[in-house]
């Protein structure tokens, strides 16, 4: 029972871990009822995907996205929430999202690249 347990909560811990480093910082992911990041977080668009995928901040958060491909991407909503220019390799494109929604963005240049930024 003790070995059991005992490899519970390592497992846990390394999961933990793994969402941390993976992230750059920032969580991939939340813990049933955890707060949602509030400081800036950064998206890697990466192997034509954006990374992470699914994003939760808090309201006034603020989110830049980053091109590391060799190809330019966009990222855009089909209401025009959100709208960058084309971003060539290294751009950067920053937005603060100051009201609660989900917006799921994609690449205008290869539609589909998907993801979304919920705000609670």
């Amino acid at each position: 029972m003790k070995k059991t347990m005992l490899k519970v909560v390592v497992c846990a811990v390394l999961v933990a871990a793994a969402g941390w480093v993976a992230g750059n910082g920032t969580h991939l992911f939340a813990a049933a009822g955890a707060p949602a990041a509030s400081g800036p977080v950064e998206v890697k668009i990466d192997n034509f995907a954006f990374m992470p995928g699914d994003l939760t901040v808090a309201a006034g958060t603020t989110v830049t996205w980053v091109n590391h491909d060799d190809v330019p991407h966009t990222v855009r909503t089909v209401d025009g929430a959100i709208k960058s220019k084309a971003l060539d390799t290294d751009d950067k494109f920053s937005m603060t999202f100051d009201k609660p929604g989900t917006y799921e963005y994609f690449c205008s240049i290869h539609p589909k690249m998907t993801a979304k930024v919920v705000v609670k």
